[in-house]
Formats: C-alpha cells, sequence, structure tokens
C-alpha cells in the first residue's frame, strides 16, 4: 500500500557517481549515485547538524546513512545535543518483497520530553504522526511503513532522589521511498528533510517562519 501526503520535507558503502549505459551507448547516472547527490546537497534548518557515518554494508547492496542532531542556535558545539538521530537510505534493485520497491529508508531519532509525557497514553500515537506529518508536509509518496515508538520514564531515588524525573521518547521507523525515475536528488533531499523535520519536533522547536530559509547541514 502506497501512502502519499500533502504536508513537510554519511559515508556510502559504495560512494561516487557510478555510471550505466543509456541508450545508444550513451552514459546515465545511476539512481543511487542521484540519490547521494541529493542527501549530500540537501538543506535543513539551522539547529539540525548532520554527519556522513559509516553505512551498514549487510542489509542492501548500496547504502548512505547519517548521524543527526539538534542543537539550537545559542547553545555551542560544546552543548549536549537536545535530540539525536540516524538516517539511512538502502537500495537495492531487486525489490525485497518488504520494501514494495527498491528503496527503503531506516530511521531512529530520540529526546527528552516534558514529564507529563510519561503518563499520556496517546504519546506514542503522537510520535508517530509526527513522522507521517512531516512526510506529508513535504507531499512525499512512500510505502510499506514499519515502526515502534517507545517513552522511557527514569526515576531517581536514595542518594540520587534529589534529580527529577526524566522521559525520553524514542522512535524507529522504516518507509520506503517512492521516487520518480530521474528526481532520485530532488525527492530522496525531501525525504532527509522530512525526517529533519521530525527530529526538530521532537526537541520542541517551532516550525520555521513562512520565508525563512534553511541552510545545509552536512558535515563530512
Amino acid at each position: 500500500m502506497v501512502s502519499r501526503g500533502s504536508g513537510p520535507r554519511p559515508r556510502s558503502g559504495t560512494a561516487g557517481r557510478s555510471t550505466a549505459s543509456g541508450p545508444a551507448g550513451t552514459s546515465a547516472v545511476s539512481p543511487f549515485a542521484l540519490a547521494l547527490d541529493g542527501i549530500r546537497l540537501a538543506t535543513t534548518r539551522p539547529e539540525l547538524r548532520l554527519e556522513e557515518v559509516p553505512a551498514p554494508t549487510r542489509l542492501a547492496p548500496q547504502a548512505v546513512a547519517l548521524s543527526g542532531e539538534v542543537v539550537p542556535s545559542h547553545l555551542t558545539e560544546d552543548d549536549d545535543a537536545i535530540a539525536t538521530g540516524r538516517f539511512v537510505l538502502l537500495h537495492d534493485p531487486d525489490c525485497p518483497e518488504p520494501w514494495e520497491g527498491p528503496w527503503r529508508i531506516v530511521s531512529y531519532a530520540k529526546a527528552e520530553m516534558e514529564p507529563e509525557v510519561g503518563h499520556d497514553p496517546l504519546a506514542g500515537q503522537a510520535g508517530w504522526s509526527w513522522l507521517t506529518d512531516a512526510l506529508e508536509a513535504a507531499d512525499l509518496t512512500w510505502a510499506a511503513p514499519a515502526g515502534t515508538v517507545t517513552c522511557v520514564t527514569s526515576e531517581s531515588f536514595g542518594a540520587l532522589e534529589d534529580r527529577p524525573p526524566t522521559v525520553e521518547l524514542e522512535l524507529r521507523a522504516s518507509w520506503t521511498p517512492v521516487l520518480t525515475p530521474g528526481r532520485e536528488a530532488e525527492e530522496t533531499a525531501a525525504h532527509l528533510g522530512a525526517w529533519g523535520d521530525l527530529l526538530c519536533t521532537l526537541a520542541g522547536l517551532p516550525p520555521l517562519p513562512e520565508g525563512v530559509v534553511a541552510i545545509t547541514g552536512l558535515r563530512r
């Protein structure tokens, strides 16, 4: 089943621009190379810092991975991130049956929440809706979504009883981006942007004001 929305937006195991033979002996850039371009040139919010990390090698013939962290602009590089995550894009031309297509995104996002979230029975549904809302806001098409939302409350006792309770919400999700041939760069960048918006939502950041343009956040 394909879902379509209407609202938002590594180190590669096969890095580089590979080509395939096209009509009349011409050379065409491979879909995965286009997707890599999209990821590496994507624009994100200034609070979101992305960095290429080693990609998994056993999940698909081609893969690229990013780690992400949200650090408000008033903090410095040495301050702790208020949300962290990981974004992995997999490509297998053989279209594994569970994927329902040749692409798969596997993601992870975690952030500390307000204490009352730990007692909210709808916290899991809210966390999942933040992901789907982000994909819909970018007017993206996707298939075979799957994931879990975990809310963990930690309380301290004894010598640590002065520490306030903490609540962490963790979202693990995967979905198949339905990419238009020839538009892999733009649409992959949009999926990365949607995931970045999810991470910023988990961090409690308000949406960017209308007319404000994001900047490139990828660090090598």
